[in-house]
């Protein structure tokens, strides 16, 4: 790649660090449709012919003739990086990543990062802009759907797993695959009061301990590139935080790949306060070590006049194109620029059974039954009424699926009707809207819902209410639709509500007001025949929460790895004022942190430690017996935490450490063991040491972040 190198001329090389949208390109079906912000870019002709990346290309053959034209454009002949927003599945879409968190299954979400790099690749896509790993703990933050939850634990494991599924163990060999981007570096997911784009103020500790870790282990498992996130740092916005890519990224962490910024967001330092102009912004962002300019032209237009005068060294530029020129030979660009596009291979692939049945499993295990008092699973022989906004609707994709199709969605009253044994005296009515409503669709619910027996409401935010720029203050449904379950609810029939949404909501209004409410997320291109199944025990609900619902919106954030306080509410000398309480309110949330139902029931018994002490050469064994008392089959998701009771700096009252599913017939029991290390109790200390302490522990073995039995040990130094 040096050979490359050494031939550009300084335009040549600043151009490869410039990305653009697909218009920009000759041979795109919308080529030169350059409009609004993209036409006041300034981007010349030859600037495009020299360009390294493309944002938002997908399409076997559009792909080919865009890349073809360049290369008769490019003087040498360098080719074009394709990139897109490949999240949660290409074509076929499986749940959204908090969904596929709740599965805690790490092979599944594996294999639906496999598929959409074998869909994506085979349709043009070089790299995806996945995973997003941002720990989240505020769900009026609409990007917490992107997210696998508020575990740094969970989420380093899920980091893992979605770059092997998206890059495999041979990315230069294996054309089914592509080259994945963690993003977004860093702390993204703390945004202040839970607003897109917003400030980000946490301590360094703070940083390390709960929001660094999960793209540390993306990195770890070889994750190709990383894109800067839009907030402050430490008070630096990311994409001009020499410190933060320089200091930790590049130099602690060894990062050599490529660093892309979020669209915008190198000429956004203006805004943000740390740049006077353009050609500010592009000093900061490219002594930060931001490789990949993503929409806007600081770079192009003032790179060459900042070495000119010498505030640059042209050694930067060339760092940054080489790395640029080393992915595209990694993926076998300069050999074949067209790689695995292909239309007749992508006829075969794209969207094909075998996909659909891995997404369909996938969302079997995402959704999570939140309440059942016994009125589900539905019977064959019942009179269903389905009833509310996402009855007949195709929104089950979710955010971040644009080349998803909901023409190809079986809708959730369809895969109901197919499960009744007579599905004529089924009914179906919108009630409402997501927003609004009208008296006939008022009307027409009261009708539908007349001879039923028993009443499924399908609710929830449609999908532009979350995703990127979807943040909400008040996260609750909306209040037509609260309205549709009172005035539904005065029929005093039995009622079933399915949520469609990208967050935890405040369920008040439902959840009391429901006999039964099954947690559906977005669940992707087969989510209406999965809750279908679920509902009427085809299969059996085993999702558990990786993000707290709150009681109230008034809680956020709230979230099952917190601090104590000095003055904890609940504590054997605790007054009943002056505590950290609120008044009107419980502390804890609605649904904690690992809290999922099943139709089967299981017991835990004879939670036992192997010892009281450990020692850092001698792990601790953690024991628990689990029996289905149920009388189906059910897989549990056994869960293992520990608290520090004495650190030199606070700890959380609980941490997870470890997680075991196991499927189990009606009457089995089963013993579940876990190993735990002197490793897995070191923390970041004040000095930002990372080591453990000396003293008492706390290991908690359990269904859930609350339901679980307490086994004190100390750790022997």
């Amino acid at each position: 790649m040096h050979v490359y190198l050494e031939r550009m001329t300084l335009d040549e090389k600043i151009a490869q660090l410039i990305q653009l949208a697909v218009p920009f390109f000759e041979g795109a079906s919308d080529a030169g449709l350059i409009t609004g912000p993209m036409a006041s870019l300034g981007i010349s002709e030859q600037t495009v012919h020299n360009a390294g990346s493309v944002l938002g290309m997908a399409g076997a053959q559009e792909t080919i003739n865009v890349q073809r034209k360049h290369l008769e454009n490019n003087r040498l002949g360098i080719p074009l990086l394709m990139m897109a927003d490949i999240v949660h599945g290409f074509k076929t879409i499986f749940p959204v990543p908090l969904a596929i968190g709740c599965s805690w299954n790490l092979e599944l979400a594996e294999l639906s990062a496999e598929i959409a790099a074998k869909e994506a690749s085979v349709s043009g896509v070089h790299v995806t802009y996945a995973p997003m790993v941002d720990l989240v703990r505020d769900p009026r933050w609409g990007r917490v759907m992107e997210s696998t939850g508020e575990d740094p634990y969970l989420n380093s494991l899920f980091a893992r797993a979605f770059v092997r599924g998206f890059q495999g163990s041979d990315l230069a060999g294996d054309q089914d695959r592509v080259a994945a981007c963690v993003k977004h570096f860093a702390a993204y997911g703390a945004a202040e009061a839970g607003r897109d784009y917003n400030t980000v103020d946490i301590s360094p500790r703070q940083l390390r301990e709960f929001y660094l870790p999960a793209y540390k282990a993306a990195l770890d498992e070889g994750c190709e590139m990383v894109m800067t996130a839009f907030n402050t740092v430490d008070g630096i916005p990311a994409t001009g935080n020499e410190p933060l890519m320089r200091k930790l990224l590049r130099d602690e962490w060894g990062f050599d790949g490529i660093l892309i910024s979020d669209w915008g967001a190198v000429k956004e330092l203006i805004a943000h306060g740390i740049a006077a102009d353009e050609s500010e912004a592009a000093l900061k962002a490219i002594r930060a070590g931001v490789d990949i300019e993503m929409m806007t032209a600081c770079y192009t237009h003032h790179l060459n006049e900042l070495i000119s005068n010498g505030e640059v060294s042209e050694s930067l530029i060339d760092e940054s194109v080489l790395r640029i020129l080393q992915l595209k030979d990694k993926l076998g660009l300069f050999e074949n620029p067209y790689r695995a596009a292909d239309p007749v291979r992508e006829q075969e692939i794209v969207f094909s059974d075998a996909h659909r049945a891995s997404a369909l499993e996938l969302a079997h295990k995402s959704c999570v039954l939140l309440k059942n008092d016994g009125i589900l699973p539905l019977k064959p022989s019942q009179r269903i009424a389905v009833i509310g906004p996402f009855a007949r609707s195709g929104d089950l994709l979710g955010p971040w699926s644009w080349t998803g199709s909901q023409d190809a969605i079986i809708r959730l009253s369809e895969a109901i009707r197919g499960k009744l044994i007579n599905p004529a005296v089924m009914t179906v009515a919108d009630g409402c809207g997501i927003d609004t409503a009208t008296e006939e669709q008022w009307s027409e619910a009261a009708t539908a819902a007349q001879e039923a027996d028993v009443i499924v409401l399908a609710l929830g935010e449609d999908s532009d209410m979350s995703g990127e720029a979807g943040c909400r203050a008040d996260i609750r449904l909306p209040q037509v639709q609260l309205e549709l379950i009172r005035r539904v609810q005065e029929l005093g029939k039995p009622i079933v509500a399915v949520l469609f949404n990208g967050r935890p909501l405040d369920l008040h209004g439902v959840f009391e007001e429901s006999n039964a409410v099954l947690e559906a997320w977005f669940p992707g291109s087969e989510g209406g025949l999965a809750v279908a199944d679920l509902l009427f025990g085809d299969a059996n609900p085993s999702g558990r929460l990786t993000m707290s619902f709150p009681f109230s919106v008034g809680q956020v954030p709230v979230y099952y790895n917190a601090f104590n306080t000095g003055r904890p509410q609940g504590a054997a000398d605790a007054q009943v004022r002056y505590v950290s309480q609120y008044l009107d309110i419980p502390n804890e949330p609605l649904l904690p942190f690992g809290f999922g139902l099943s139709y089967a029931s299981f017991e835990y018994a004879d939670a036992a430690l192997s010892s009281d002490t450990m020692t850092p050469e001698q792990t601790l064994s953690v024991t628990v017996r689990v029996t289905n008392t149920g009388a189906v089959a059910g897989v549990e998701t056994v869960q293992l935490y520990v608290r520090d009771v004495s650190g030199e700096v606070v700890r959380p009252v609980k941490e997870l450490k470890g997680f075991r599913q196991i499927e189990l017939q009606p009457g089995e029991s089963r013993e579940v063991a876990f190993e735990l290390t002197e490793e897995q109790l070191r923390y970041y200390h004040s000095d930002l040491s990372h080591s453990s302490d000396a003293g008492a522990f706390v290991a908690f073995v359990g269904a859930s972040s609350r339901d679980n039995a307490s086994l004190p040990f100390r750790l022997v130094k």
